[in-house]
């Protein structure tokens, strides 16, 4: 570090690599460096200038890399690493059928804790550095979480089952719920409560409506799955007359604090619902294609103003948490009906980004690399052949990059993975409990 008494100190200086900040403007920095202090980003500009403003107590040389935003996963379950590659090529109901029974028979604290901890070491490697995650044990996934100093938003799941994973009866779930978001009062910046209600056929319409009052007295965000299939949709329009997004309309839901995941069966009456009430989608292309759901309306949604964030869903579903790879199946499969442009690269890098933070209401602390915001960033490499040349940085991470060509991973300024070796999380171990649990 530099002796010189004018130089701001910083915690971290990202030096050397061409920064793709992801702000509105779409800002490339050539040989840009990004200045981090306390989890936040100071400056991000040429590392020349930079260099003469800023001294550092680490560094990560970034030269011949690209520097961009760490990705949101807006929809996963990631204990579901337990169950990887046990429910294939099956109906969405029937992968439902399967799961939930084995969810009842195989979940607790310990082996939810062990499935996230692969889950988190996936996501790190992936270039990961938000997940919003439902599922059960939460307080067990968030203490992973916190051990390996990665941002997860996560909170209490309602689903009205006869036998619960964690064995809470929705009864008590209000309680327990009120008692979670009331200790969640002082939660670190970037992050934000969350209550989960899974569906609108595993809750009722009075449910639901206690579930979004709740989430609405602690300024929640509340997520559900909707519209995930015709199926689906047939089954509620059957039970309530409505089908889902109809029946959420109805009741009041609809808002910029609810977040819907799938969405692939919707009608122009309903994506304008969504838009009029800045209610925000999570698109999840491989589960969905995976489970024979359908293709989201992608499209239409973003032409109508909705905001879409990328989803993995769960490693079951989908049975990988590779966010570079919704990347490049979200620019790709809407292309299908004859339209090259109807997902340009750059739009499903921001649904992967910026999109993806705004979805979750964080969109001021997350997604991009500016100024105030928090320092949830990756490196990288672009040694591979298959990186080479580097004409369009959006084009490379749509079409191009894996997530095997992540080098680094930093979350609120701390590094999790340098020169692709995990630095919080030991993996051997965490792969090998997660083995024994299989």
């Amino acid at each position: 570090m530099s002796e010189r008494a004018d130089l701001i100190v910083a915690d971290l200086l990202v030096e050397g690599g061409d920064v793709l900040t992801v702000d509105e403007a779409g800002t490339f920095v050539r040989s840009g460096t990004v200045a981090v202090r306390d989890g936040e980003i100071l400056a991000v500009g040429p590392a020349e200038e930079l260099r003469a403003r800023y001294a550092a107590t680490d560094t990560l040389d970034a030269s011949g890399c690209l520097v961009l935003p760490g990705l949101v996963n807006t929809h996963t379950h990631l204990a579901m690493t337990l169950l990887r590659g046990r429910a294939d090529d099956v109906t969405l109901q029937g992968f439902l059928e399967r799961v939930l029974r084995w969810e009842a028979e195989l979940l607790s604290p310990k082996n939810v804790a062990a499935a996230v901890r692969v889950a988190i070491a996936e996501s790190v490697r992936a270039g990961v550095t938000s997940a919003l995650d439902m599922y059960w044990f939460h307080e067990a996934a968030e203490q992973a979480a916190r051990e390996a100093g990665w941002r997860l938003h996560t909170g209490p799941t309602f689903m009205d089952v006869p036998e619960p994973a964690d064995g809470i009866a929705y009864e008590d779930r209000l309680e327990w719920a009120r008692r979670d978001l009331t200790a969640r009062a002082t939660a670190r910046p970037g992050v934000r409560p969350v209550l989960f209600a899974h569906s609108t056929y595993t809750l009722s319409p009075e449910q639901l409506v206690e579930i979004a009052a709740l989430a609405r007295e602690f300024g929640a965000l509340l997520h559900i799955h909707a519209a995930e299939n015709a199926t689906e949709v047939a089954t509620v329009e059957v039970a309530h007359g409505k089908r889902p997004v109809e029946l959420l309309d109805s009741l009041g839901l609809l808002g910029p604090d609810l977040l819907l995941a799938h969405a692939v069966d919707l009608t122009g009456p309903e994506i304008a619902a969504l838009a009029r009430t800045g209610t925000s989608v999570a698109h999840c292309p491989v589960s969905n294609l995976k489970l024979g759901c359908g293709i989201a309306p992608v499209p239409r949604l973003l032409s109508a103003g909705v905001t879409v964030g990328l989803g993995t869903d769960g490693a079951v579903s989908s049975n990988t948490l590779d966010m570079l790879g919704a990347v490049r199946q979200a620019a790709l499969v809407h292309k299908a009906a004859g339209d090259p442009t109807a997902v340009g690269a750059e739009q499903a890098v921001r649904m992967a980004t910026i999109e993806g933070a705004r979805a979750l209401g964080l969109g001021d602390h997350l997604g991009s690399l500016e100024a105030g915001k928090r320092a949830d960033l990756i490196v990288l490499g672009l040694d591979a052949p298959h990186l080479k040349p580097l004409h369009d940085p959006w084009s490379t991470l749509a079409y191009a990059a894996h997530s095997a060509d992540v080098r680094d991973t930093v979350v609120d300024g701390r590094i999790l993975m340098r020169d692709r070796a995990l630095t919080t999380l030991d993996e051997a171990s965490a792969l090998a409990d997660l083995e024994a649990l299989a």
